[in-house]
């Protein structure tokens, strides 16, 4: 299992990162799952240094690692195209800056974004992209 982003599936700004992705993929290059759904709990259930029940934190699965956080997010844009790409470039921050920064937004994206009350349901399009 390769290039799996596990989100939020609850949050409306990981779902619209989730919507800006697949519109962005035009080579389908990301499978996506939430980390709500039996498959996202099963894959970060092989992580045992994951705290369970974090449901702020994104995880991206790149050849059998697992990325979060800040440094998630970074990977993913670096497999984009330009320009989101060139958002790699953060990278040299150091991880407690950059990780301060995606903590800041994780911890108010309810109140600054809103709340779904269902996880999210791929539309029939989608599905392929979606773990089950």
């Amino acid at each position: 299992m390769n290039n799996v982003i596990i989100f939020d599936g609850v949050c409306n700004l990981c779902n619209g990162f989730v919507d800006f992705i697949i519109r962005r993929d035009k080579k389908k290059i990301f499978r996506f799952v939430s980390n709500q759904d039996p498959a996202g709990k099963e894959i970060l259930s092989r992580f045992p240094e994951i705290p369970k029940g974090d449901a702020m934190t994104i995880y991206y699965l790149e050849d059998g690692e697992l990325f979060s956080r800040s440094k998630a997010v970074l990977r993913i844009a670096k497999m984009m195209k330009a320009p989101f790409s060139w958002l790699y470039a953060f990278s040299i921050l150091p991880l407690f800056l950059s990780n301060s920064i995606y903590g800041l937004v994780a911890r108010n994206r309810y109140k600054w974004f809103g709340k779904r009350e269902t996880c999210r349901v791929p539309t029939i399009e989608e599905r392929e992209r979606f773990l089950e």
